[in-house]
This record gives structure tokens, sequence and C-alpha cells, in this order.
């Protein structure tokens, strides 16, 4: 296995006002270092925990657009992301990023236009990923863009997929990474979650820590769901 690309950041929290937001996120509030031990590691957690936040920071602060694409998208529709990017400092692997993808589900409507507009200049090859639904858009993303080497930061590229295609999209994380690529992603997926050897960090109980793949929430409430689902509804909707 090739060096990773990145093998960590670090955050300065100096360069954080005192009354942000960040600060009361509880996993990240405070949080220093955070070190990632393989070339695919996943962010678990509730919703609100901080992972996509994180994730984020550390995409911009690679060099990717807030919004999403590749290195060399630069557009903006609207400025959400928060200022932990101002504050972090990768901790580079031996190997420079010459190839990435910043993938967010919430954004992706925005990048598939930008990449019309980007494929009609010299040498562009156009995607037509307006033309496909939107599972199907992941999928030429994901076929057309990862390459071996690359780094590739993930938010929640299972909200299009079925549960097919996400088995494919694994199937495709795992030879990127046998072959060089490094992936941090944030997922509530039990499917992706399975990667053999993948490294899972979770960001519930106040702050971030390794976790078992049977430990996640992900998988502990569908496979409740699987095996107890007359009994969990039942007591959900008598509840109700």
């Amino acid at each position: 296995m090739k060096q990773q690309l990145i093998r960590g950041v670090v955050i300065d929290w100096t360069l954080i006002r005192e009354d942000s937001y960040l600060r009361r996120i509880e996993a990240i509030g405070g949080l220093e270092q955070i070190d990632f031990a393989g070339p695919v590691t996943f962010f678990v957690g509730e919703n609100g925990s901080g992972k996509s936040t994180l994730l984020e920071a550390i995409a911009i602060a690679c060099g990717f657009n807030p919004e999403g694409g590749t290195r060399n998208y630069r557009f903006s529709t609207h400025d959400s992301h928060s200022g932990l990017y101002e504050a972090i400092r990768l901790i580079r692997g031996g190997r420079p990023v010459k190839w990435g993808y910043f993938l967010r589900a919430e954004s992706f409507y925005n990048v598939a236009t930008q990449e019309e507009e980007y494929s009609r200049g010299p040498g562009g090859i156009p995607q037509h990923f307006h033309e496909q639904s939107h599972g199907e858009s992941f999928l030429t993303l994901i076929q057309t863009s990862f390459r071996e080497g690359g780094l590739y930061l993930l938010d929640e590229p299972e909200a299009a997929l079925s549960p097919q295609r996400q088995l494919t999209l694994l199937t495709e994380i795992h030879r990127c990474a046998q072959g060089g690529a490094q992936f941090l992603i944030a997922t509530h997926s039990p499917i992706l979650l399975g990667l053999p050897g993948a490294e899972i960090l979770s960001f519930d109980s106040g702050r971030i820590h390794p976790c078992r793949y049977e430990d996640t929430g992900s998988y502990q409430v569908t496979e409740m769901f699987v095996n107890h689902r007359e009994q969990l509804l039942r007591r959900l909707l008598e509840e109700d």
C-alpha cells in the first residue's frame, strides 16, 4: 500500500473567534489534532455531530471548492461554509495530491451545472449530468473521476444511490484505495461502512474516537430493523 496523501490535520483554535458556533460542536470544539490510520477513513455520527463540518474544512484546506468538484472548480452559488478551514494545517504524506474530488450530495446540482460550463471550453468533455437521474449522475462521476492515487472527500455519497449502487461505489473505493488513493467519507450507510479494513471514526459521545463497524448506529439500527422489524415498528407506532 502506498503512503497516504494526508496523514492528519492540526487545528489552531486561536484562529477561531471565541463566539464561533464551531466551539459549541462537542466533538470538534477544542480538537487539536486528528490522524488518519489508513487509505479509507469514515466519519460517522448523528446529524449535527460535526462530521460534515470537519470534512468540508479539510476539503477547502486541501484546495477544493467549498461546494464540491475538483481543485480546478472555482464558483460559488451560496457561501455557507464555516471558517474552520482557516485554522486547519494539513499533515501531508510523502506524495503530493495530483488529482482528487470533493463530492457533496447536497450541492451536486450546482457542481453539475458548473461542469456544463467548464466542458464548453477547449478540451472539455461534457458528462451531461443533468440529463441523468441523480443516482446515475453520481455513478457517472464515480466511474469517470475516481482514479488510483487520488484524494477523494465524500459527504454522504450514498444519498442518491440504491443499495445495489452503493455496493458499486464500495467496490470502486476499494479498487482505488488498493492503487494508492485516499478517501475521507462522511456517511450513514451501513453498506459503505462495511468496507474491510477501513478506519471508522465516530463523532458521537462528545469526542472523535475509533469505532467498530458493529458499534456504529447505522449498523445497529439497520440490524434491529431487519431482524426485529415487527416489534420495532409496533413499539414506535404505538408510542406515536
